[in-house]
């Protein structure tokens, strides 16, 4: 059976700088995510792994090339569309956790889903939910500062699919954390990932944490290889 693609990158270029100075990070690069697949993001700093899950993510615009998600493509999108396509569709999570200090770990989650329109209630059952899948539903109001780096990594995590995306994009999510602490973390993405069905494409240093996943990719000279 052929596997939906929910993520595809055709043809990306990314260059900065100015003049007769630029720097080419993606050349061409093509890429396909699927429904329910995980796939690791594996290369060294300063290849382009940041650029390529923030063009992948619409935070930037390619400078040539196309992404399509779910089968629609995101070349010449108003800014507008672009960030309502991110709220609905993409999740996010980073090396650093970023969530709102004043909030407790619910409101936190609770917060995307009021944005998108749902109701108080509705949003804190959902993060209720969340909470008790991702382990630490009796941490819900508490602070991030009252949180481990673990919990709050998992607390931002359940933010990232608060509003069921089509796709989570994770950057180092457990580059901060004891290796324990990784692996308890990623068990628990990992989980939540083969029982929404969302996809995910993951970049991390650690091979251990890269080989359980679906499919291993790198950059080499701008392009998405198979590892």
């Amino acid at each position: 059976m052929k596997r939906h693609v929910v993520l595809e990158l055709s043809g990306i270029e990314r260059h900065y700088g100015q003049g007769e100075t630029r720097l080419s990070i993606l050349k061409g690069a093509n890429f396909s995510l699927h429904r329910g697949e995980i796939v690791a993001l594996v290369a060294p700093s300063g290849t382009g792994k940041s650029t390529l899950l923030h063009v992948a993510g619409l935070l930037e615009h390619p400078d040539g090339g196309d992404v399509v998600l779910n089968g629609n493509a995101c070349n010449g999108l108003s800014d507008d569309r672009r960030t309502a396509m991110r709220r609905s569709d993409i999740g996010f999570v980073y090396q650093f956790h970023h969530l709102l200090p004043e909030f407790s770990a619910a409101e936190n989650i609770m917060m995307p889903q009021m944005i998108a329109g749902l109701s108080r209630k509705e949003a804190r059952e959902r993060a209720s939910a969340l909470l008790d899948y991702m382990r630490i539903g009796h941490r819900g109001d508490h602070r991030p500062a009252e949180l481990s780096g673990g919990e709050q990594q998992r607390v931002a995590i359940a933010r990232a699919v608060a509003n069921a995306p089509l796709v989570l994009l994770a950057d180092e999510p457990t580059g901060n954390l004891d290796p324990a602490t990784a692996h308890y973390v990623f068990d628990a993405l990992e989980a939540l990932v083969r029982q929404s069905g969302l996809a995910a494409m993951i970049a991390t240093h650690n091979h251990e944490l890269a080989a359980r996943m679906d499919r291993r990719v790198t950059l080499s000279d701008g392009k998405v290889v198979e590892m």
